[in-house]
């Protein structure tokens, strides 16, 4: 199946709203899981991953405690939702020194914040961890190196950086195309949003299809 990148944001914030989170967080979800897709990574996927860690009860996965070098959170592992959201709030922090996340899920998600980063720096942001190593800007990644950890669904550190200039090349995908099992996920979470059919409105819909009411 392939979708617009449209559809991927739109689905994906409403899957985060039905997840439980704030609509500020699932707005910056839903761009994420775009911003993956247009780069050629798995961005429904991993969402749809990250959404289940903290789907329904208290959430294992939270923000960062402190943002005190290095960020961590226990005995819980950190969000990288809610990580990036925090890299992004304090983005200026990368000038003075690195930053380091421990015990972090799904970190690929955190690489769309790190763009964000790199946006408001007008720099060059790296993201690495045991494996793996990227590059963005505002706008482009390149990854580095890929050692089988792209798609880790945890990591015990991962670092943030100002790096220096890096040739990107490559084109944007225009539409995604998640895995059926990931995407039915998302749209299962995001049809908690919609309002339950009432009485009322039910039979407001028989009116409106009663050829007699025209």
């Amino acid at each position: 199946m392939t979708l617009s990148l449209n559809e991927v944001e739109a689905t994906g914030k409403r899957a985060a709203r039905g997840a439980g989170l704030s609509w500020g967080l699932a707005e910056e979800a839903g761009k994420a899981a775009r911003w993956l897709c247009a780069r050629g990574e798995d961005g429904c996927g991993v969402l749809a991953k990250v959404l289940a860690q903290t789907d329904s009860g208290t959430p294992r996965a939270v923000a960062p405690r402190s943002l005190d070098d290095p960020w961590q959170a226990p005995p819980h592992m950190l969000c990288p939702l809610r990580t990036g959201a925090s890299l992004s709030d304090c983005a200026a922090r990368l000038w003075r020194h690195a930053i380091t996340m421990q015990n972090i899920t799904y970190p690929l998600f955190l690489l769309p914040f790190a763009a964000g980063a790199a946006r408001q720096l007008t720099s060059i942001v790296s993201v690495s961890w045991s494996g793996f190593s990227a590059v963005c800007n505002a706008s482009h990644l390149v990854i580095l190196r890929d050692r089988s950890t792209r798609n880790a669904a945890h990591m015990d550190a991962v670092s943030v950086a100002l790096t220096g200039i890096v040739d990107f090349s490559g084109r944007d995908c225009s539409r995604a195309d998640p895995a059926p099992v990931d995407w039915m996920s998302l749209e299962r979470i995001a049809h908690r949003t919609y309002a339950p059919a009432t009485e009322e409105s039910r039979l407001r819909g028989a009116g409106d299809n009663d050829p007699t009411q025209h």
